[in-house]
């Protein structure tokens, strides 16, 4: 509800910014067909080399969210950062589980497991590696599921980012006067995939109850 929706004028598959960036994040293969890949979408809206892209509105903040943290290297920069959080973690950690890695050595039942685990501690190296690479495939899925949920994260940050910030040309809160110099100024505003003829075709942002 509340959300601002876009569409390419002349059609009425409107959708709203925040789904339509969602969508571009996660399966950017779906974007321009939902306009039958008459447009080019991500090229007019999205590409910081278009001048009517949405993200020439979002400024510092959308430089963070979008070029830096999502964009910049296949999100190398959030990558890093989760790494460089987990391994601070340990290391401020590492005194209490130092602490409690002794106390399990020396316990008692630890011990009395002795028939259980020996033959791990006594395998021959193969068996070593293969452990050890299994005991990396799953640290490696852990990381991936975690690096997931924070880049949904962001990704939920910098849909609301351009859903503040992206102005309005038609609908409720929207100056008129401004919403035509808008229009006059999208009137080239979208891409055309269209090999003999690459002109611009007009889009419109407006707000609505619904998707």
């Amino acid at each position: 509800p509340n959300s601002k929706v876009v569409a390419p004028i002349g059609t009425a598959n409107w959708i709203s910014i925040s789904a339509l960036n969602r969508l571009r994040r996660t399966d950017t293969a779906k974007v321009e067909p939902m306009w039958h890949s008459k447009y080019a979408i991500l090229r007019s809206w999205f590409s910081d080399e278009s001048e009517f892209s949405f993200l020439q509105h979002t400024g510092f903040r959308g430089f963070l969210l979008s070029n830096l943290l999502l964009d910049l290297g296949g999100g190398i920069v959030l990558r890093s950062l989760v790494a460089l959080s987990i391994l601070t973690t340990l290391i401020v950690s590492m005194p209490v589980l130092e602490y409690f890695v002794n106390r399990l050595l020396v316990s008692g039942p630890f011990w009395a497991k002795w028939i259980s685990w020996r033959t791990f501690a006594h395998a021959s190296l193969p068996l070593k590696l293969i452990m050890g690479q299994l005991a990396w495939k799953a640290t490696a899925r852990g990381f991936g599921k975690l690096e997931g949920k924070i880049r949904d994260y962001v990704v939920d940050m910098e849909s609301a980012m351009l859903e503040e910030c992206v102005p309005l040309t038609f609908g409720p809160g929207a100056d008129e006067d401004a919403a035509e110099d808008e229009i006059d100024e999208f009137d080239l505003g979208l891409l055309e995939t269209d090999d003999d003829d690459d002109a611009y075709d007009d889009e419109d942002y407006s707000e609505s109850d619904s998707y």
